[in-house]
């Protein structure tokens, strides 16, 4: 008996492991080759337009196949998804690495985002299948959420520690071995599941993966273009045109939808979708905002704005893992309504930082209290608009988790930047100058203090705690 408790003890070890490490390796892939693009412009000669494809690429595919990828899993079983889409990320990381023309290493991104797209959410569906205990299932929650968080944060650091040490190719070389590594523990600890006979919704999958892609593209390009050009209003209105579109299919005429509405009958799915939404905005404000004030305000390099963050990536993991494990016993309101107080004293706190502050009492201290606020409630959002729905439904719910928490970074990312760049400009002595910039970074930063306000009222909506 306590031979086969071992074994499963070591088989979930092993599972939450592979779970963990996909989870790193797809955001982290995100991050890792934004510091390596100035080498990746003179090696291949990108024009500066086209040099931002190789970021929007990968995330604008990640972004719009997320829902396919979830029904996938469903379909197919999270095993044969997980081992499809490692096998299609590595290779794409493979032509990307080996790439001697710019379009060769765009369209590389845009296939290795399709397979971070599959990836994703099978992970979270083989948690989801794997943990059933509410116990096991939220410290695995915690490791996840952990695993995700530190690999956006050590993307700035791996890229440029790569880059220097080796070049730009092995930021996505490294991919391939990791990845088959990956695919043989994928085919050694997970179980193989019957492929449901039920086709694809084509109609369903097409117009959602083109309205969320349109609607991506466009917010994407509003820091180039302006929201009110052609080339942010067009591809915003057609992406909203498909989605009502895509509803409707999967209201009325989809036989099998892939996305079946019926799951936002679910209180948690739907509260927990929204409150993502608006996690997506504060993630970007904490991670993407605090490292431009280093660097266009501090004066620190890209290095040391990485490093700078770190404090902040060790407190988010440690509180996540710790936090995760309470949630059984707390409900999902406790953790949701400490993070956003911590969002609004974070926030509130960076917002009061300007050009003559220093490190320690503008940066680091504030975005402790909001990393930890990070670690509270992205674990419990993730737990909420997953673990209520039917099993059968795994795969989907947790890419449409993900393609919130994506779609609301994506539209945050636009709309704080919009914000910062026009406080900037109305500022004296140029819109560059780094007091003009400061006092953009802390309109953004009192805009997510804001948005932290949002999620503690929409998370009074959240189903109440039934002990026992």
């Amino acid at each position: 008996m306590t031979g086969t408790a071992t074994r499963r003890a070591g088989l979930a070890w092993m599972i939450l492991s592979l779970a963990c490490a996909c989870q790193f390796m797809v955001i982290l892939d995100a991050s890792i080759i934004n510091v390596a693009l100035p080498s990746v412009r003179r090696d291949l000669g990108f024009t500066p337009t086209g040099l931002a494809w190789v970021v929007n690429g990968y995330l604008l595919t990640f972004a719009g196949l997320m829902l396919p990828g979830g029904r996938a899993a469903d379909l197919f079983g999270p095993r044969r998804t997980l081992v499809a889409g490692l096998f299609v990320f590595s290779a794409a990381s493979l032509a990307g690495g080996l790439a001697t023309a710019p379009e060769v290493l765009v369209a590389a991104r845009l296939v290795q985002g399709a397979g971070a797209a599959m990836m994703a959410p099978a992970t979270l569906a083989v948690i989801n299948t794997s943990f059933t205990e509410p116990g096991a299932r939220a410290k695995a929650f915690g490791a996840w959420s952990a695993a995700g968080g530190v690999g956006g944060m050590v993307g700035a650091l791996a890229g440029g520690a790569i880059t220097t040490g080796l070049s730009w190719r092995w930021v996505l070389l490294i991919n391939v071995p990791i990845g088959a590594v990956l695919i043989v523990a994928a085919l050694l600890s997970l179980a193989a599941t019957r492929t449901r006979r039920q086709s694809l919704d084509l109609t369903g999958a097409v117009t959602g993966t083109a309205g969320l892609a349109a609607l991506v593209y466009g917010v994407m390009g509003s820091a180039d273009h302006g929201w009110s050009s052609g080339p942010v209003v067009g591809p915003v209105v057609a992406g909203l045109l498909l989605l009502v579109v895509f509803t409707a299919v999967e209201a009325r005429f989809a036989t099998r939808p892939m996305m079946p509405l019926r799951l936002f009958r679910v209180r948690a799915v739907a509260v927990g979708n929204g409150m993502l939404l608006l996690f997506g905005g504060i993630a970007i404000a904490m991670w993407y905002f605090t490292s431009l004030f280093q660097q266009n305000v501090l004066g620190f390099s890209a290095l040391q704005a990485g490093l700078g963050q770190t404090p902040a990536a060790v407190m988010f993991m440690v509180t996540a893992r710790w936090a995760a494990p309470l949630l059984p016993r707390t409900g999902p309101r406790p953790p949701v309504l400490i993070g956003s107080a911590l969002f609004l004293a974070g926030f509130g706190w960076l917002s009061l930082a300007h050009a003559g502050s220093g490190y320690v009492t503008g940066v680091l201290g504030p975005t402790l209290l909001v990393a930890a606020g990070i670690g509270l409630t992205f674990p419990t959002l993730m737990a909420v608009a997953t673990t209520d729905g039917p099993e059968s439904d795994a795969g989907i719910i947790g890419g449409l988790a993900q393609t919130a928490g994506q779609v609301g970074g994506a539209i945050g990312l636009a709309v704080l930047a919009t914000a910062a760049g026009a406080r900037a400009a109305s500022e004296g002595g140029g819109s560059s100058s780094p007091a003009a910039l400061a006092a953009g970074y802390s309109l953004v930063f009192l805009v997510a203090a804001g948005l932290g306000l949002a999620l503690a009222a929409v998370g009074l909506l959240l189903p109440r705690h039934r002990r026992g």
